[in-house]
């Protein structure tokens, strides 16, 4: 009887979804015990602000009131003097971005949660429903790199949630200055896009782009570049951002009785869009808008469908002037992004020639042979 009932496709689809479920059940009480830590960790540090432990008890509260808490809560971890200043700079960090803000709705379940909102002030905003839904870990790396600048954590904090970074990944990206180059990119997207999905689209831009992972030879063109770029198309794809998939280079559209050939075309799953990707090896020109211009406005009538939002273009120069490119961009009435490229690895131009061919390699390999008694 077993065995008929272990070969069952039903019993089968129905222990998997047993699995499955107890998954999920284990993920949600995971990130519910992470907030309830959080929240406590923000009530001790209110408590630490508010009440001036330093000055009511001098230099050395912090190392009593960790090790009295070890004592009263041998069995909690997270209680050590340098955690008690990180939850001390989590506090001062963020408490003006959840403190007296208006309210969305958001509510988190808990009795430390209810407790807090009258006792310590913290509206749950949007801000707030980010701020506690990372690990403490991640708010840790965070608060290492920002230096108390709030708009930044809470830049990385969002981004971590959405991409559902792990530890490793958030160490990349706080290494690679993407709060900084995503000030940076010049847009027409508050003028072309509807205010939610402007910001949104926005955020999916930086300048620059770093490409540091690919190799070119001196005196590269557009097209060495942008076949590097698709020969490394996962390391493209991470330095683009979340939600960005390759549709493919050289994209056949037919235009009435024309072919048209888009260099680069994606889609991005976050804001439903369709984004042509045109990369120039020079600085900024004008002129350049117009062809990109050209390409979105085949892909509106070809490709895209009522479902999508309009198609964005993005424009990635060597260099640029960020004025007298945001005045290039008055004359446009689409979404469109220009931003720079950097680090590409230059080699000489003879470096291919330079590497011995595998007939040099087999003839070496054959003379060692010769000479062996």
């Amino acid at each position: 009887m077993s065995k008929l009932i272990a070969t069952d496709e039903e019993y089968a689809n129905w222990v998997a979804e047993l699995k499955q479920r107890y998954r999920s059940a284990q993920i949600k009480a995971a990130t519910k015990v992470n907030r309830e830590v959080l929240l406590f960790y923000w009530s001790l540090g209110h408590d630490m602000v508010n009440m001036n432990i330093e000055q009511r008890w001098g230099d050395n509260v912090m190392q009593m009131l960790s090790q009295d808490l070890k004592d009263a809560m041998p069995e909690v971890n997270g209680l050590s003097v340098s955690n008690l200043y990180y939850v001390k700079r989590f506090y001062n960090t963020y408490n003006q971005d959840v403190v007296n803000l208006p309210q969305t709705g958001v509510k988190f379940e808990g009795e430390l949660s209810e407790e807090l909102l009258p006792q310590y002030g913290v509206n749950f905003n949007d801000k707030a429903e980010l701020l506690f839904s990372i690990p403490w870990t991640h708010h840790k790396f965070i608060l290492d790199k920002i230096k108390g600048d709030s708009q930044k954590g809470l830049f990385f904090v969002a981004k971590a949630v959405e991409g559902n970074w792990s530890r490793s990944v958030l160490l990349n990206h706080l290494d690679s200055n993407l709060y900084e180059r995503s000030q940076k990119v010049v847009t027409n997207f508050s003028r072309t896009l509807p205010a939610p999905q402007s910001e949104l689209a926005k955020e999916l831009l930086h300048d620059p782009y770093n490409f540091d992972f690919l190799c070119v030879t001196e005196g590269f063109k557009e097209k060495e570049l942008k076949q590097a770029l698709i020969d490394n198309i996962v390391r493209f794809l991470m330095e683009l951002g979340n939600g960005f998939a390759f549709l493919g280079k050289e994209f056949r559209l037919q235009v009435s009785s024309k072919e048209q050939f888009l260099d680069l075309l994606f889609y991005n799953t976050r804001i439903h869009s369709y984004v042509v990707i045109e990369v120039k090896v020079t600085e900024f020109e004008p002129s350049y808008l117009g062809q990109l211009s050209a390409y979105m406005s085949f892909v509106n009538h070809t490709l895209k469908s009522e479902r999508d939002s309009p198609t964005i273009g993005l424009l990635i120069c060597k260099s640029k002037d960020n004025v007298f490119a945001q005045y290039s961009l008055e004359g446009y009435n689409q979404p469109i992004g220009i931003s720079e490229f950097e680090g590409v690895n230059v080699l000489p131009s003879n470096y291919k020639s330079t590497l011995p061919s595998i007939e040099d390699i087999e003839a070496e390999l054959s003379k060692g042979e010769s000479l062996k008694p």
